[in-house]
Parts: structure tokens; sequence; C-alpha cells
């Protein structure tokens, strides 16, 4: 499947938006400990996706 430019910039500001969603109104500290917990999620989900793979 290939998308086009246009449509990816589209993709990533809509990811973007909701980003932006998700940290409102968080102070800075708040900001941090979300990227972490996310990050630490997206990392076991990569792991898991190894394992199936392998």
């Amino acid at each position: 499947m290939t998308i086009r430019e246009s449509e990816c910039i589209a993709i990533k500001r809509r990811g973007a938006i909701y980003v932006a969603k998700l940290i409102e109104g968080k102070t800075e500290q708040e900001q941090l400990e979300f990227w972490k917990k996310r990050t630490e999620k997206l990392l076991k989900k990569s792991k898991k996706r190894k394992i199936v793979s392998s």
C-alpha cells in the first residue's frame, strides 16, 4: 500500500492533534510521566511482535 505524501502529512497532523488533546492541561512533570508510560508500552508491544514473528 502506498500513501501519497499529502495523506502522510494529514495522518501526522491528526496524530499530533490527538496527542495534544491527551496532554492538554498537564503539568510538565505529568507530561514527562505520560511519555515514559507510553514509551514503556510501545517497547513492550515491540518486544511481543519480535517474539511472535521469530
